[in-house]
């Protein structure tokens, strides 16, 4: 039972992952909670069935199709319910913003695929239900490689080094000429790669249903929350940690007990750390 529990809660934690990274990235850029980030997540899964298991696609072409779709969701996100507020007075805005946009997304989805969850197609031909299960590791797999991709990205590129300007100050990386604006709309497009990354890859595990949007948004703010706003490191982890934590406590209590357990041990631990636990503590500039 225990590895099960570990693999499985490895496999959840790895998309609650991802969708935190993909919140980061796109407040990186603009310093915007954009709640698209879990429709990325849930686009990611019905894009891909419908390439690979309705149109019959190959799983590479469905996979890149599926991701430029979702970057082009990444961009209008940042077009539509980001670019406007952030001229605006009232930048507190972007709540109502970007939800009505998730919700649009949401009821679209629903319109035009389905209201009931919808298979996901084998990748790998993996499917053993045990923990060979393509459908566990490949959330994972998923994972690791955002995370190096990343660290590749952030520290050997010369767009990877703007990106971190533009999050460390953007006043400031403006003023140098770098073009603030293109950075952004191409951060919110590598958030919309990693969304639909992560949807993709947990297609087998969440189903293809526009209902999953909704639950990744909540599920993927938590390891923002806990692990320090902006910081993916902190993100990856407390994703693992929280996806391990929500299985174990599916396997003992079960049902409502279960999210009552997780809304516990969250609240518990901002009361303690509001910055989170990876997240520096805000100083005050004199």
């Amino acid at each position: 039972m225990l590895p099960a529990i570990l693999l499985s809660g490895l496999a959840v934690g790895a998309v609650y992952a991802l969708i935190g990274v993909t919140y980061n990235v796109m407040f990186s850029a603009s310093r915007v909670m954009s709640f698209t980030a879990g429709q990325l997540g849930m686009l990611g899964g019905v894009l891909g069935a419908a390439f690979i298991g309705v149109l019959g696609l190959p799983s590479i072409v469905g996979f890149v199709l599926t991701l430029a779709g979702c970057a082009l969701v990444g961009v209008a996100t940042e077009i539509i319910a980001v670019r406007p507020v952030l001229k605006s007075l009232e930048q507190h805005l972007y709540v109502l913003s970007t939800l009505a946009l998730a919700l649009l997304i949401q009821q679209f989805t629903a319109i035009n695929w389905s209201t009931e969850p919808q298979p996901f197609p084998t990748l790998l031909g993996f499917r053993d239900g045990g923990v060979g299960d393509e459908k566990f590791w490949l959330p994972i797999a998923a994972c690791a490689a955002t995370v190096v991709g990343l660290e590749l990205l952030y520290r050997r590129t010369l767009i990877g080094r703007a990106f971190l300007a533009i999050a460390e100050d953007n006043f400031a990386a403006r003023a140098l000429g770098l073009p603030e604006r293109n950075l952004r709309m191409a951060s919110y497009a590598l958030a919309g790669v990693i969304g639909g990354l992560a949807g993709f890859a947990s297609g087998q595990l969440l189903l293809a249903f526009f209902a999953n949007g909704a639950m990744l948004n909540f599920y993927g703010f938590v390891p923002v929350a806990l692990g320090g706003l902006g910081n993916n490191r902190g993100a990856i982890i407390s994703g693992l940690g929280l996806g391990v934590f929500q299985q174990a406590a599916n396997f003992t209590v079960g049902g409502v007990f279960a999210s009552v357990a997780v809304f516990s041990v969250f609240i518990i631990v901002l009361l303690v750390a509001p910055q989170g636990l990876f997240g520096a503590p805000a100083q005050r500039r004199v």
